[in-house]
């Protein structure tokens, strides 16, 4: 009689799935995705900017033009990163007013009554 528990190696096989065809079947869904998609790339590409114009200040190393440079990168970056916000905070504002769910997964647009 042995202490020691065997272990058996698993013998199924992981299957990926083949994707269909592509169809657009709602165009909804589509512009609320490229929606969401375009904030999440320009908050991602303002936050890597910022970082960028942080290193570019570090390693000035005192230079008058390349601490010019960096200040005006983390700026434009800051002016990029309020304008997403900005932006944001307007689409929000229209999906509570005008009940349009733009972030929702699908731009539904109600009926009139």
């Amino acid at each position: 009689m042995s202490l020691i528990p065997q272990v058996f190696a698993d013998t199924s096989t992981i299957g990926i799935a083949q994707p269909s065809t592509m169809k657009i079947t709602d165009i909804g869904k589509l512009i609320s995705s490229a929606i969401s998609l375009a904030f999440i790339v320009a908050g991602i590409l303002a936050f890597a900017f910022l970082v960028i114009g942080g290193i570019e200040w570090l390693t000035s190393g005192g230079d008058k033009t390349k601490t010019e440079g960096a200040r005006n990168r983390i700026t434009a970056a800051l002016v990029g990163l309020a304008i997403i916000a900005a932006s944001w905070a307007l689409m929000q504002l229209v999906s509570y007013f005008f009940g349009i769910d733009v972030f929702g997964g699908n731009i539904t647009i109600p009926k009139p009554y």
